[in-house]
């Protein structure tokens, strides 16, 4: 089935400074997606405060969190959330993982691992954090239930090539599974990661960062020697034909200006007709 389309233009988990162009990217893509299909997250205007958590702007993501969250429960089938910044997964992958409990793996297509706890972290700020929050070893002020999260053995991190010291290590002592650039561009090697897992659904998370800054103008961080879109869309076809979707983000897009976003929108559509055709 068709997935529902949900709008989510939160900027307050990036600490870029085209944090705000993440609104502006998510409104782009928006008016490129059927109308009837798609919902919008209201996101608080203001930045929000800390509230001693040690992740910036934490009071709006809380918010975006539970309203994106109700969102996502009025759905019927799956859903494709778009961002704004990517850690509005957290609500995404876990609403998949408590329509699909125990029974869910999550690839991660991101130049970040984002695994930062609010003591590693050197920004504060929860993009980093995001997929060990999902994990359930983010903030406690987040009240992560242990049910409805995804433990980091059932991750498998796509792309990854930008990682700090503390990450590193945390990699190494997790031994968690990570297919690079150039084993992507063949997704034998994605697909078997995947299947060792023993999940039949997957959640595909997609930082745009992941791709090239040669394949995407309007992106937050330029880390090179990404991936082609061309590759990424095979690695999702594959991911499709032998898994079950159960859920999907697409974050990371913060263009310029009006005329910049409508040239990188073909790219960013074809990402998501893998998803979605």
């Amino acid at each position: 089935m068709a997935p529902t389309f949900v709008v989510v233009p939160q900027w307050q988990g990036s600490i870029s400074p085209r944090a705000m162009r993440l609104v502006d990217g998510a409104a782009a893509i928006q008016g490129d997606l059927p109308f009837s299909a798609t919902r919008l997250v209201d996101v608080p205007v203001e930045a929000g405060d800390a509230l001693d958590t040690g992740v910036h702007r934490f009071s709006a993501i809380q918010v975006v969190r539970e309203r994106h969250t109700r969102v996502l429960e009025d759905t019927t089938d799956w859903a494709l959330s778009i961002g704004g910044d990517c850690g509005i997964a957290l609500a995404a992958v876990e609403h998949a993982a408590r329509t699909h409990p125990g029974d869910l793996a999550v690839v991660w297509f991101d130049a970040h691992p984002d695994l930062h706890t609010p003591e590693s972290s050197p920004s504060g700020g929860f993009c980093g954090m995001v997929l060990r929050a999902i994990s359930g070893e983010g903030p406690a002020e987040l009240d992560l239930a242990v049910a409805s999260s995804v433990q980091l053995q059932n991750v498998v991190l796509a792309g990854i090539r930008d990682v700090d010291d503390a990450e590193d290590e945390l990699l190494n002592q997790r031994g968690l599974v990570s297919v690079s650039c150039s084993e992507l561009a063949d997704p034998a090697a994605l697909i078997a990661a995947v299947a060792a897992i023993g999940a039949t659904h997957v959640f595909v998370h997609i930082d745009l960062d992941v791709l090239d800054p040669s394949a995407l103008d309007g992106l937050s961080d330029l880390i090179p020697f990404g991936l082609s879109v061309t590759d990424l869309g095979g690695a999702i076809t594959a991911l499709r034909a032998n898994f079950t979707l159960a859920g999907a983000t697409i974050t990371g897009f913060a263009p310029a200006s009006p005329a910049a976003a409508t040239d990188d929108l073909p790219s960013i559509l074809r990402i998501i007709g893998a998803l979605t055709r």
